[in-house]
């Protein structure tokens, strides 16, 4: 473990090449199937990578890709991906539909009377929410205290029932747990625990559809990609997905996660089997991360096969919003969130700053690295986002 002024690192010593059985989930036959799921619906278009030339010569390195999840499926993030998959995957289990898309699912009930449960900080619940909307059933979404207004309006717009609680996200993961057992509704969370691992690892898989259409698109192999982490099930899903890809040639994963919110980090800091809990307010500007307890699916992957986990104040996220708002040279510009940002803010930091120079030789990032990042959500807070990027909250210390 290292700290260096206000940025923590653990570089994993897990060096066990013993395959993991979760990674049978990943396979190539899996991936190819939810890749067909989502492209039988009509909204499904790749989202754009971005070849950010001007920013890796200013940076000295290779390549910069970034993945631009805020096209998916006009929900300006990656999060449907998940809980769409999740969905069919149930429906079809109920109903004995063979091959999953969206046609076969809409007619698979005539009485449509299931609910969809979930609890979210924003873009699970609205993915949720749009899917449920487009199959015809009801969705009801428990939101945290301190949920912005404009994503509660979002998933309201979707047709979904929305209970904000006076409760941080984990807490209000256990309110919707409660109400789906009362109201005998489905629930549909991205996170795991005893007696419920089917739909995560479902929602786990539909992520795989990002980094799928990922190594499409980039010319040749990154050789670093930097994964936000909340409960870790987006950044387990890419992870898996590249070993099962390239086995010991996968690229080197950096997991990054805000320092009030940081689980995924607190149990590489212990090195356990069972993930460690972070409690209290969970308080950051990158609501997507806000989470104290993460998916023990996720970590059995991340704990063996990623290569660093980093926890970092806010300011690194709102440093790189900044930085992919104002593009250097012919750039694309990229909208980019609180919660999708904070691996380019990192990249940024780690370069600039001297006392980072250890980090940069640890990881092996030099003039040949290829680094891509996924930019997981636009301005869902369009609010929170200009007060950042126009008017420099949360700066640089």
């Amino acid at each position: 473990m290292s700290n260096k002024g206000d940025l923590k690192i653990i570089y994993n010593k897990n060096n066990d090449n013993k395959a993991l059985e979760e990674l049978e989930y990943f396979s190539g036959d899996i991936i190819k199937e939810v890749r067909n799921f989502h492209n039988s619906f009509s909204e499904y278009k790749i989202t754009p990578l971005h070849d950010l030339q001007a920013l890796a010569r200013e940076y000295n390195v290779n390549k910069i890709w970034i993945k631009d999840e805020s096209y998916r499926f006009g929900l300006n993030a990656f999060k449907v991906l998940g809980g769409s998959y999740a969905i069919a995957k149930y429906l079809s289990k109920i109903t004995g539909t063979g091959k999953l898309s969206f046609d076969s699912l809409n007619k698979a009930l005539s009485a449509k009377d299931i609910s969809f449960i979930t609890a979210t900080d924003g873009n699970h619940g609205r993915g949720v929410a749009w899917t449920a909307n487009r199959l015809g059933y009801k969705a009801v979404v428990f939101m945290p205290e301190g949920s912005a207004e404009d994503r509660i309006s979002n998933i309201r717009r979707e047709g979904a029932e929305v209970i904000v609680t006076d409760k941080n996200y984990d807490d209000t993961v256990q309110l919707a747990q409660e109400y789906a057992k009362v109201s005998g509704g489905i629930i549909v969370q991205d996170t795991a625990w005893e007696g419920y691992e089917e739909i995560p690892l479902w929602i786990m898989q539909g992520y795989a559809t990002i980094i799928d259409e990922a190594l499409e698109q980039v010319q040749s192999k990154p050789t670093h990609i930097f994964l936000q982490a909340g409960v870790g099930s987006f950044a387990a899903s890419i992870q898996a997905s590249l070993i099962v890809r390239f086995g010991d040639e996968a690229p080197k994963v950096i997991i990054v996660e805000p320092h009030n919110a940081n689980c995924i980090y607190k149990s590489a800091q212990y090195n356990k089997e069972k993930a460690q809990t972070v409690s209290g307010s969970l308080s950051t500007i990158m609501a997507g991360l806000s989470c104290g307890t993460p998916n023990p699916i996720a970590w059995k992957i991340l704990r063996r096969y990623s290569t660093a986990f980093v926890s970092c104040p806010d300011y690194f996220a709102a440093r790189g919003m900044r930085i992919l708002a104002s593009p250097t040279g012919d750039d694309q510009a990229v909208i980019s969130g609180e919660s999708a940002a904070v691996g380019p803010g990192l990249l940024s930091l780690i370069i600039d700053h001297q006392e980072y120079g250890d980090i940069l030789d640890n990881l092996g990032i030099n003039s040949d690295s290829k680094i891509l990042f996924i930019s997981t959500e636009g301005d869902t807070d369009p609010l929170m986002y200009k007060k950042i990027v126009w008017d420099g909250l949360y700066p640089v210390l």
